[in-house]
């Protein structure tokens, strides 16, 4: 069974910076999976902000990130990184951790497995 397992959350002040973790563990092949981050704010809809092929070369970003979020992996530790520089008050919500096969990288169908989040707080 694949557990995700996601830290780093917390509260700054806009333009500051965040380094979300999720780690990764369980019965499956790593290099053939998707990892992605997801976010969700009250009353909003799931968003997918990251993602990337474990093992591969492709990364994917929501328009909304792009420039200020980074996907990231380290093999030896079976953990994935966002890390969040110049956040905005927008960039308040749950973050969650997914991986799976998805039909695209950035929507939820596809992803099975889920962490239980870590709240992001900006504020100003």
């Amino acid at each position: 069974q694949v557990q995700l397992v996601e830290s780093g959350g917390g509260s700054v002040e806009a333009g500051g910076s965040l380094r979300l973790s999720c780690a990764v563990s369980g019965g499956y092949s790593y290099s053939k999976y998707y990892i992605a981050w997801f976010r969700q704010a009250p009353g909003k809809e799931r968003e997918g902000v990251a993602a990337r092929v474990i093992g591969g070369l492709g990364t994917y970003y929501a328009d909304s990130v792009k420039g200020r979020f980074t996907i990231s992996q380290d093999n030896a530790k079976l953990t994935v990184y966002l890390q969040m520089n110049s956040l905005k008050p927008e960039d308040t919500a749950m973050y969650y951790c997914a991986a799976g096969n998805p039909v695209q990288a950035l929507l939820a169908p596809g992803y099975k497995h889920w962490g239980q989040g870590t709240q992001v707080t900006v504020s100003g």
